[in-house]
Parts: structure tokens; sequence; C-alpha cells
């Protein structure tokens, strides 16, 4: 037996049979294993690369878990309800020019093709520009506004692009009393959100605006708010993971206000309920204006360094932290790993863009995977990586969600709360599945798959917070 003394105590480093510590890669693991050498394997990987000091800090800081308690807390007792649809212009008080967009803060300069393409598709719709050759020599120019979504207690797939007549949904939280917004969903293929332009993009836009949103909303005040809390709760049961598939909520939402649509609007019902059943991610928008009104119940609390808010714009990925107030961290946005549509390929593939990454922020999305094993048929992978995904998550976050459980995985709650000094101590970073848009405006979506954001946004949030 070796023994080593100091300070009075004896350490036993050896007794019996020898056995091997092994630590982070799986090389040697795997060897031992192969000659049958007892081992003790220990699950360790180095802090992200810089970020010593400041995890020193925000460790010792007494603050930091009480405060964590607090927002994890807000953001797992929030209760968002489906209350109405009505037009950006009267509930975010938009004016013509001006368009909110998906993401962290961008100038049309450095704006990627596909929210080029939205933004001229807006500009279209509102009819300030009679060709999309006006409407990009206006945004060049300078005489339009853009400003982000989030600023606005609102969120928008892919481009996001929000303009003054497009009609909005509105959830409210009915435990903090918060409000959230987000635009009605088009479908996919060639539209709006993926920097389509096209007729056939307008045309549906103003479709919306005169006959979908006004029915929806002519439903609910006969239905009555909409408890989106217990609908995702249930559709994550019946294999949706409420980012890019939505299939049972969008049918859950359906079967709740069928028959309101059909009460107050019967000369439209059949077109409206077309619409929404031919259109699988219809519940995606409701999805993701509750997961930001959730988010958004735990803001502000000092000391925290929970993350309440991760978007794209297409150029840029970035994070919000909740002991930070509205200061973005930012880093350049990766191109996801996935599947192509038809020919489409990785080299007709726009960097990561959307707010639909608040899913993810909320345990949803990503998070949820392995909820929804046939995901990996949209964005690629196997049924075993999307339940490696989710594990993988429980990593970097602070608590299970009560409410949205996992069947797969014994009814455990999805991993939410993401903690930066998490995500720097282990280098794991949050997993994301989005849709892919072509890279060139006016393309639309060619395809969908996984990315990870930059580690460069959560070392800069976690500095910053250190200091702060």
């Amino acid at each position: 037996m070796i023994t080593a003394k100091g300070e009075g105590m004896t350490l036993s480093m050896l007794h019996g049979e020898p056995r091997v510590i092994t630590v982070g890669t799986s090389v040697l693991s795997e060897a031992l294993d192969a000659q049958a050498v007892p081992q003790t394997r220990v699950d360790w990987r180095p802090p992200l690369p810089g970020t010593a000091p400041a995890l020193a800090e925000l460790l010792a800081d007494p603050r930091r878990e009480q405060a964590n308690d607090v927002a994890v807390g807000r953001l797992l007792s929030a209760r968002p309800h489906l209350i109405g649809v009505r037009p950006a212009r009267d509930v975010l008080g938009l004016e013509p020019g001006t368009f909110f967009h998906a993401g962290p803060p961008i100038t049309w300069e450095r704006a990627s093709g596909p929210m080029r393409g939205a933004l001229i598709g807006a500009m279209l719709f509102e009819g300030l520009a009679a060709s999309p050759e006006e409407a990009e020599h206006r945004l060049s120019s300078g005489g339009t506004t853009l400003d982000p979504c989030h600023h606005h207690r609102t969120v928008g797939p892919m481009a996001g692009v929000v303009s003054p007549s497009m009609w909005m949904l509105e959830v409210a939280d009915a435990e903090h009393g918060g409000t959230a917004y987000c635009s009605l969903n088009e479908g996919l293929g060639k539209v709006l959100r993926y920097g389509a332009y096209g007729p056939e993009v307008i045309d549906r836009l103003r479709w919306m605006g005169e006959v979908l949103g006004p029915v929806l909303q002519a439903a609910l005040e006969r239905s009555g708010p909409l408890d989106l809390r217990s609908l995702i709760a249930q559709a994550l049961q019946m294999g949706d993971e409420l980012h890019n598939r939505n299939r049972a909520a969008t049918s859950l939402l359906v079967r709740e206000i069928a028959p309101a649509i059909v009460d107050a609007a019967p000369e439209r019902a059949a077109e409206v309920l077309r619409f929404i059943n031919g259109n699988d991610h219809f519940f995606l928008n409701a999805g993701m204006a509750a997961a930001k009104v959730s988010a958004d119940a735990a803001r502000n609390v000092p000391g925290s360094s929970l993350v309440v808010a991760m978007a794209r714009n297409g150029t840029d990925f970035g994070i919000q932290v909740s002991g930070l107030g509205n200061r973005w961290f930012t880093g350049p946005a990766g191109v996801p790993d996935g599947l192509y549509l038809g020919a489409y390929g990785p080299d007709d593939a726009n960097p990561d863009i959307g707010d639909s990454t608040i899913t993810e922020t909320s345990g949803l999305g990503g998070f949820a995977m392995a909820a929804a094993p046939a995901i990996v048929r949209f964005v690629g992978g196997d049924v075993s990586d999307a339940v490696a995904a989710t594990t993988s998550m429980y990593e970097i976050t602070l608590a299970e969600h009560p409410a949205y459980q996992i069947p797969g995985l014994g009814f455990r709650g999805t991993p939410v709360g993401i903690d930066i000094t998490l995500v720097a101590r282990t280098g794991v970073l949050p997993v994301v599945n989005t849709g892919i848009a072509g890279r060139v405006a006016g393309t639309g979506q060619v395809g969908a798959g996984l990315v990870s954001p930059p580690a460069d946004a959560f070392t800069a949030a976690l500095e910053a917070l250190a200091d702060a």
C-alpha cells in the first residue's frame, strides 16, 4: 500500500487491485476496456478557453445561486395563453417604413440574402414600393427603420420581418402578466420568412391580413383564451418537439378552435381550416410567442446567469442574459448541417437565421428532440442522435420543466434554463434544430438541420456578467 500524508490526513492511494481513472477522451478508456482493465470513468471537460478568471468570479458571487433560482422559477411558472390576433400597427405601434426583424440588430449593408428578400417583400406588401428594385433602393438609401423583434416583446421565425399590416398572435402570461407577439405562419416553401417575395408570397400575405387574421380574432372572442402551456405539454407526448415538428400541436390547436371558427365565420370557415390543416407548422408561431413570454418573465434578475434569448439574423447569432438587461452578445452565425430539398446543397445555404431559437431557450426544440424521434427524418441523423442531443442539454441547464415531459425518458422534464456558467464550464453548446434558408434573396427554404451557436457569444456574456 502507498500512502500520502498531509495536514494530519492519510490518503490511501492504492488498495487491492489497481484501477485506472480515465478523464476526457474515450480512446484510452476503450483501450482499457479491450484489455479488461478495471477503470473509473470521469466525465470532465476543460472550460471554454479564456473563461477561467470570469468563471471563478461568478462562481464565488453569493447572489448567483439565489438569482438563478428566482429567474428559472419565473420561467417555469409562466402560463402562456393565446388571447387574440390583431394587426401589428395596433398592438406594436408600427409605423409605415418601420420593420422589425429576427435576431440582434442588423443594418441593410450587413443583412443576409433571406433577410433582404423578406424586407423587399414587406415593402411590396405594404405598398411602399412598386417593384423589388424600387424596394431595394429605398432600403439601401436609409429611408426605412430596422429594429429587432425582441426589443418589442415580439419574435419572428427565420427572417422574422414584421410590418404594420401583418396580423400578430397575442399571448399573455396568466402568472406574471407579460405579453408577447408573433406573426401568423405562412406555411413552407417560398414564403416571406425564408426571403421569398414573388407575387404568390404577397397574395398569401394579403389573404392572411384580410381573411385569416380577422377570422381567428373573431373565433378567439367566442372561444376565450387558449392554454398554450397545456397544448405544448400534450404535443410533446404525441411526438412533437415544438420547433421543427409541430404536427400534433397544430392538430390540437385546430381541435380547440375549429368550432369557434365555424360559429364566427361560417362563410370563411372552410378556407381558413383548409389553410391551417395544410400547414403542419401553423402552431410554431404560437409556440414561439409562448416561449417568448415565458423567457421574458425571467429577465432582469440581478446576478442571474440564465439565458433569456437566443436569436439569429442570418449574419450574427446573439444571446441575452437575465442579469445583463437588453445587451446582446454575438458571434458569427453558423451554417446548419442537415438535409436539403431537391437539388439544393450546402453551397445554397444561408447561415442560421430566426428568432425560433426562443423554443430552445424555453426547453423545447433541440432540447426536446428525445420526445420527437421522427424529427430526424427532417433534420438528419438517427433516433439515438435525438436522444443524445436532449440528454446532453441537462448538463448546461438549471432545471427540468414540470409540465413539458418526455415519455421516452421516463417522463423526465425537458432541460430548461441555459446557464452561461455551465456552458463555459463544460464546453457544451446549446443544440438547435432549424430550417435552412437559401442564401440568395428570393430563394425560400432549401433544407433543415442542426446548428450550434458560436462560443464567443457565451464567453462575452460571461465576462460582462463578471464585470457587472
